[in-house]
């Protein structure tokens, strides 16, 4: 019965987040800013709660609820705290209203790069990139193009974790000791960290969208 409840969970993920919603009040999203950018400095030193708190003559109980964004810290309470972190106290206010990026690309265009495939007859079309954003995570969108002169590399292999869309064509693509039959339509989410790659090429053009999304350092 467990086995049988676990498989469920597993084909039934829970996601905890909600592509919908919508962020606080904006007087709220100040203190979350805030909150937030002092548990990045405090965890980037190393240090815990209660090492902050010593360094600083604040409670426990203050601090978790200003990096909870619970509650407005008072000026010498940031001023206490830019010196306990290293930081000028501007710095605190960073992720408040600080303006997000997209990138919009049209159609036929993009910006072709060369990446490791590129030598195996493999053309690359970035299809945006955006640097130092909020998420932590860096993504690469590309559009990838195999043509009867491409050759195949089922050996690709790099961090992160991938995401194929065909979009038109026949590949038997492989990862780790399995391999996949993709027509237009199929997709295949993987860990990109397992040799990886078209390892047969059954019908062209070939195209498909690959997206690799990996942490941010």
């Amino acid at each position: 019965m467990a086995r049988k409840k676990a498989a469920e969970n597993e084909a039934n993920p829970k996601f905890t987040q909600d592509p919908h919603s919508v962020k606080a009040e904006k007087e709220k999203n100040l203190e979350i800013a805030i909150g937030h950018e002092v548990r990045r400095l405090r965890k980037k030193l190393g240090l815990t709660v209660a090492d902050l708190g010593q360094a600083t003559g604040i409670s426990v109980g203050m601090l978790s609820k200003i990096e909870n964004g619970n509650t407005s810290a008072s000026l010498a309470t940031l001023q206490a705290l830019s010196r306990a972190l290293g930081v000028p106290v501007t710095d605190f206010f960073r992720s408040y209203e600080e303006p997000r990026n997209a990138v919009f690309v049209k159609k036929g265009e993009g910006v072709e790069i060369e990446r490791r495939g590129t030598r195996a007859g493999h053309q690359y079309r970035l299809l945006g990139y955006i640097e130092n954003n909020t998420s932590g995570v860096v993504v690469e969108p590309y559009e990838l193009t195999l043509t009867a002169e491409s050759d195949t590399f089922p050996a690709f292999q790099h961090e992160g974790i991938e995401l194929i869309y065909l979009l038109e064509g026949e590949v038997e693509y492989r990862h780790g000791d399995q391999t996949f039959n993709m027509e237009p339509g199929d997709s295949l989410f993987f860990d990109a960290d397992s040799p990886h790659g078209p390892n047969k090429l059954r019908k062209f053009p070939i195209r498909y969208i690959s997206i690799i999304a990996y942490p941010q350092r």
